[in-house]
């Protein structure tokens, strides 16, 4: 019986060398699937399962918004908080250019630029979650403290 071999990504990378404790969590990966897909192949609650957002102010600085697979940011509310006219996703040939990873295995672990990193407060209360590690159809399981500890992101209330 041989056994799949799990590709070293930067993000990884991070998580080993900062001593966390993660799971391996793969799945089939379908294009535009994204957490629903991801959560019902892990059998687990899409709560849990942390998407990364890269989305760009007015003046096309980027930035990563982590926020609940089953909900959606408020760009408007972003932006009041952060102080910027506007905050609007990247395309996916910017949000690769910025983190190193193609969309659908965005990691917020060792992206390429370093870019502000907000987070949904609330994230921090779940017991596990479950969040990219780099690679389409790979995802970790990690404690969300070790998630603050490691990206020491502005916790914010923008999902709807």
């Amino acid at each position: 019986m041989t056994k799949e071999k799990i590709p070293s990504t930067p993000a990884i990378r991070v998580l080993r060398k900062n001593g966390v404790n993660f799971t391996f969590r793969p799945y089939k990966y379908e294009d535009r699937g994204g957490t629903r897909v991801a959560s019902k192949s892990l059998e687990c609650d899409e709560h849990q399962t942390v998407k990364t957002l890269v989305m760009e102010d007015e003046r096309k600085s980027p930035l990563i918004l982590l926020m609940h697979g089953d909900m959606h940011a408020s760009t408007k509310t972003l932006a009041r908080l952060i102080k910027a006219k506007s905050v609007t996703p990247c395309k996916p040939e910017t949000a690769q250019k910025h983190t190193g990873y193609m969309v659908g295995g965005t990691s917020p672990f060792g992206t390429k630029k370093d870019m502000p990193i907000y987070m949904e407060e609330s994230i921090a209360d779940l017991p596990t979650i479950l969040i990219n590690a780099g690679r389409r159809g790979l995802l970790v399981e990690i404690s969300p403290a070790e998630l603050v500890r490691i990206l020491d992101p502005v916790p914010v209330r923008v999902g709807i």
